[in-house]
């Protein structure tokens, strides 16, 4: 009789594989690959040229060459934290932080891409800008370095920097941009139309808009 069509035989086979007493096959898992670097280069090119095969505007038209915007509504971008930029680009694609031209093309960009057009902003040469009203520069100044201890309000350089030049991987530099658009940040937050920021929603609620106003200049001509 052949030995491998014995009973017992195949028995014995059955019981090995399934508890284990023969090896079973498997494939080695292979190591995760790390995470590809951003490249600036390649998020400059994007910046500067969208990618008209997808309808995908440029950047410049918005926020101006080198991420130095001269529309006063838009925020200066350059020399921005790439983790910061990169955090807002993947908000403006979640609810919240929600802006119609901005979350349409947010939700465009692979998350490479925004790594890549990030990196290609923290290195561009940051132009100051400077505040434009001496009756609430003063205000600014105090609001911005010590607060407003009655309403519980934190100094805005306890998390941004003296010079507001920010923290990196935590808070955002600030110094020169735009009034209007820190004024209109603040008020987002307030209203919480802007909702990405606990920190600032419960700041910004305990401000008035003067106040507001008043630090943003301040603000505006920190470098």
């Amino acid at each position: 009789m052949n030995r491998l069509s014995s009973p017992l035989l195949k028995t014995l086979l059955v019981t090995l594989t399934v508890f284990g007493g023969l090896p079973a096959a498997s494939a080695a898992t292979p190591s995760a690959a790390p995470a590809a670097k951003a490249d600036p280069a390649r998020g400059g090119a994007l910046y500067d040229a969208g990618d008209p095969a997808r309808g995908l505007p440029s950047c410049v038209s918005c926020h101006g060459a080198a991420g130095n915007s001269s529309i006063v509504a838009n925020p200066k971008l350059s020399g921005q934290f790439a983790s910061y930029t990169h955090k807002q680009l993947v908000d403006f694609t979640t609810p919240n932080r929600q802006q119609p031209i901005m979350t349409t093309y947010a939700k465009m960009l692979t998350d490479a891409e925004k790594k890549d057009i990030a990196a290609w902003l923290a290195v561009q040469v940051h132009k100051p800008g400077a505040a434009k009203n001496k009756d609430t520069v003063e205000l600014g100044r105090k609001i911005y370095r010590g607060g407003i201890a009655e309403r519980g309000v934190a100094a805005c350089a306890s998390c941004h920097g003296a010079n507001a030049s920010g923290i990196p991987a935590q808070y955002p530099r600030l110094a020169g941009q735009h009034q209007d658009y820190t004024t209109a940040q603040l008020e987002a937050f307030k209203s919480g139309t802007r909702a990405n920021s606990p920190q600032m929603t419960t700041l910004s609620q305990r401000m008035s808009t003067a106040e507001m106003r008043a630090v943003a200049d301040y603000i505006a001509g920190l470098r």
